[in-house]
């Protein structure tokens, strides 16, 4: 990294985000041990950026730092993942019934792009591209009625939640619900149908924690 980056404390951010995308992408599984120096020569920064890195992410509950022990990147919380999912629920069906009030065009549009892209990485069977693309589904719906703050509001409580969902999208290639529910999603935007919208987003949200008990069997190392 460049010396400007350094001063502008771009680096601390920039390790943060990639610690974070390896921790919710299970890059770094659950009960990985990190260091300071390891990390500093990964990121070919100073100790100090990893430092603070380290410290948002605990804030976060996605590392866990004990004394003597050093780091590691903690468990699934599955009491977080199922706050996580009420949190998104409350809020997300607020957020598709204002869509269904008033949403631009173009925004519409990029989400029918979106849809197209999610039957290629159906086909392929790419799970992490899946999981992108249902991102970025949620967060132009956000976009199109203006609440990026409360957007960014749900990703500090995301991560474990995230971390279940790319666990199952990895563990069964069969997405045709998460789909269809997305495509759902659209026609009630464009027909004005709030309460169809609400159902729909209710019962998605209620699908991304359905699994739970099944990785909690497959994977029980990974959860609390």
């Amino acid at each position: 990294m460049d010396e400007t980056m350094l001063q502008s404390g771009s680096a601390g951010n920039l390790v943060y985000q990639q610690l974070k995308q390896q921790i919710v992408s299970l890059e770094l599984p659950p009960g990985t041990a990190l260091s300071e120096k390891e990390t500093s020569l990964t990121f070919h920064v100073s100790r100090t950026p990893v430092r603070e890195s380290f410290v948002r992410l605990a804030q976060e509950g996605l590392l866990l730092v004990l004394p003597q022990r050093g780091t590691r990147v903690s468990l699934i919380d599955p009491d977080m993942v199922e706050e996580a999912r009420f949190m998104r629920e409350q809020l997300e069906k607020a957020v598709i019934r204002l869509a269904c009030e008033s949403f631009p065009a173009d925004k519409l549009q990029e989400m029918e792009n979106n849809l197209v892209m999610q039957q290629e990485s159906m086909k392929q069977l790419d799970g992490k591209r899946m999981f992108e693309l249902d991102e970025a589904f949620h967060r132009i719906l956000f976009e199109g009625v203006r609440k990026m703050g409360t957007w960014n509001v749900i990703q500090q409580m995301n991560a474990h939640l995230n971390r279940t969902r790319v666990l199952w999208l990895s563990l069964d290639p069969h997405w045709g619900n998460l789909f269809e529910q997305h495509r759902e999603m659209i026609q009630a935007i464009r027909s004005r149908n709030a309460d169809l919208a609400e159902r729909i987003m209710k019962e998605h949200l209620t699908l991304s924690i359905s699994n739970l008990p099944v990785l909690k069997q497959r994977y029980p190392e990974y959860f609390k």
